[in-house]
């Protein structure tokens, strides 16, 4: 089983990497499949475009939403290609965080100057 810290500090340096080699501009999809490659090449379970059900009740909706990347069973990575984050893309991953149960996800945004001011740690009650 992989550490979180570990396993959070490996996607943080494959995104800065990717981010500096092809720089802002591209799809998101692009990002996110670069980024799941060279996630799994570092020794990473990933599952891309993971879907998420949501319970409510009594009535469950399959598939009602998708996590771009969950990584080795517990983080879950939002990719984003946009100018700025806003709070909204925060909240999104804490709701994917709470449905999944998972403490803690990541949310890139690869579309800023530097990928330093569009990345996001959220945690869902976590404790290192």
């Amino acid at each position: 089983m992989h550490d979180i810290e570990v396993t959070v500090a490996d996607i943080i340096d494959v995104a800065f990497k990717l981010h500096k080699d092809l720089g802002p501009g591209l799809f998101e999809s692009v990002y996110e499949a670069i980024l799941a490659v060279k996630l799994v090449e570092r020794g990473h379970a990933v599952i891309q475009q993971c879907p998420i059900d949501i319970v409510y009740d009594g009535l469950r909706l399959e598939s009602a939403f998708r996590a771009d990347l969950i990584v080795n069973n517990r983080i879950v990575v939002e990719v984003k290609s946009i100018e700025r984050l806003a709070p909204v893309h925060g909240k999104q991953v804490l709701t994917y965080l709470r449905l999944l149960k998972q403490p803690v996800g990541l949310l890139i945004n690869f579309g800023g100057a530097t990928l330093k001011e569009g990345l996001r740690r959220i945690v869902n009650s976590y404790i290192p």
